[in-house]
């Protein structure tokens, strides 16, 4: 199997990571019972440092694909997986 890593990928990690930890601090908050205001508010932050995430995984991997393509010539690979990628966007 191919290695997929890129250079981004630690600090992707490093992110999904903190959004894990808070995640847990939510579960933590519901069941204290403390007010859905404030729980919703951190779902939001998690919600959004997962897809920054998302977004800086998406972004690296089209300029992975570029730099390759552009490399090897081999622009109707890149295209391929643009097309299957751009469905998470």
């Amino acid at each position: 199997m191919t290695d997929h890593r890129h250079a981004s990928h630690t600090a992707i990690v490093k992110r999904l990571n903190r959004a894990g930890g808070h995640l847990r601090s939510i579960v933590e908050m519901i069941e204290a019972g403390r007010p859905c205001v404030d729980i919703a508010q951190q779902l939001h932050a998690v919600e959004k440092a997962v897809a920054n995430a998302k977004k800086a995984l998406i972004n690296d991997h089209i300029d992975h694909c570029l730099s390759h393509a552009e490399a090897d010539k081999n622009v109707g690979s890149a295209v391929e997986q643009f097309r299957t990628i751009s469905k998470y966007l």
